[in-house]
């Protein structure tokens, strides 16, 4: 279907915001509650500030939360939780300790009494922490032979240098050497409400929901330790870095460019430049590297975001005879997207699709409760999605087009391929200046 034929979408329709309530607890906790009643469901986010937390042990700490309380083993644990049709997951990322739940809406306060026994009341058993520590170890060295994790780790180091962000998964021997009192001490000093916020989305009534919040988590309480990561270092631009993975059939492409953070004005006419470049199925890399030359399957690119800093993130697989000819036409349309303002048709046809997964994005209670908690960990509100939705809705080509030539100019990107040195040292080489990896 082409641009033109595409059904008309309403950008400037006003979003419809859910009915919503805030309060901070006496502990420091935030809990937002919002109200979607599609289905009796409760939806739960919580992230904890975790930044500049020892690596190894927060990891393992995110994977071995659940393993029991004085009271309840794990299995006990999820029995309970499954007794009110629910469930409850930790996971980890640079900043943020982020736990994951839900249940029926009649289970609402048993879950939040489940979770305080949790953060409150951790046991972290010897033989439970020991089958997840080695859970965790066989999870790290299986994605240490996938290819895209390795050139996710390397172009991570490329990019933050020495900053805290640039590793962000342990090797198995720092998990391996992890002991029980050591994630004790850890989720004593970090697992703390300062800071934190919890989102509950669901057949609600916000009010009550955050009363049922502060009677469970009331007694969670103590101080954080300060953890903010500075501010991630300026991109720089250099030679293109090459991993070799001898007798690789693929090479896997990556790019890193500056970006902007959410709150910036002119962030919304990035996102467009993003998605004319190749940000969704129709973009021009896309149509370029897979739709017409077969290159690849899947090249994507996506705005990642952080508490100290984004970055724009360019991937690819390629076949390992076309990495010369990918990387030229991955640095042509850079180039073009860079210096030619987009088609009116063109940023119409993104402009749509960024607004349409906007909404998309906030039709469910999983979605509306993820986007929540998301912005409000940068300390936004849903009401956000109104500026932003305009801004998507009326940014120019101009504006698309300076904000390309600011931030995706091939000059000012950081690029790293991951393959067989043998084979595509050559043909790179002859495109832009090289250095080997030293590992």
């Amino acid at each position: 279907m082409s641009a033109k034929t595409l059904p008309d979408l309403i950008p400037d329709a006003k979003l419809k915001l859910p009915k919503e309530a805030e309060r901070t607890l006496a502990g420091g906790l935030t809990v937002i509650a919002i109200r979607r009643a599609a289905v009796p469901l409760v939806e739960l986010r919580l992230r904890v500030p975790f930044g500049k937390a020892p690596l190894p042990r927060a990891t393992l700490l995110s994977q071995a939360l659940f393993t029991g309380t004085s009271t309840m083993s794990s299995v006990d644990i999820a029995a309970e939780l499954q007794a009110v049709g629910g469930g409850l997951s930790a996971g980890l990322d640079p900043d943020r300790l982020l736990i994951t739940g839900n249940s029926l809406a009649s289970g609402l306060d048993r879950m939040l009494e489940i979770l305080a026994a949790v953060l409150t009341d951790p046991a972290y058993p010897n033989e439970e922490v020991a089958t997840e520590r080695d859970r965790l170890v066989d999870h790290i060295q299986v994605a240490l032979t996938q290819p895209a994790h390795l050139a996710r780790t390397a172009l991570l180091k490329r990019m933050f240098g020495k900053h805290p962000y640039a590793v962000q998964t342990p090797e198995p021997d720092q998990v391996r050497s992890v002991r029980p009192a050591a994630l004790r001490t850890l989720h004593a000093e970090r697992v703390r409400p300062e800071g934190a916020v919890l989102v509950l989305v669901g057949d609600l009534n916000p009010e009550k929901a955050i009363d049922a919040a502060e009677k469970a988590l009331g007694s969670w309480t103590g101080p954080a330790k300060q953890s903010e990561a500075p501010p991630t270092p300026p991109l720089e631009p250099g030679p293109l870095l090459l991993v070799d993975r001898p007798g690789a059939v693929q090479s896997s492409l990556r790019m890193a460019l500056p970006a902007l953070n959410r709150t910036d004005p002119d962030y919304a006419a990035l996102q467009l430049a993003n998605l004319v470049f190749g940000g969704y199925f129709s973009s021009r890399w896309v149509e370029n590297i897979r739709e017409d030359k077969g290159y690849t399957y899947g090249p994507h690119t996506s705005i990642e975001h952080y508490l100290a800093g984004s970055a724009l993130v360019v991937s690819a697989e390629v076949a390992t005879e076309v990495t010369g000819p990918s990387l030229l036409e991955t640095l042509y349309e850079l180039g073009r997207i860079a210096s030619l303002p987009p088609a009116e048709d063109e940023l119409e046809q993104a402009r749509r699709y960024a607004l349409g997964t906007l909404r998309l994005g906030m039709s469910t209670q999983a979605g509306l409760a993820g986007l929540a908690s998301m912005y409000a960990s940068f300390g936004l509100r849903l009401d956000h999605l109104r500026q932003y939705s305009a801004a998507l809705a009326t940014a120019t080509r101009e504006q698309v087009a300076d904000a390309a030539a600011r931030f995706l100019a091939p000059t000012r990107a950081v690029t790293v391929v991951l393959g067989d040195a043998e084979k595509v040292a050559a043909p790179l080489s002859a495109l832009t200046a090289l250095e080997r990896s030293a590992e």
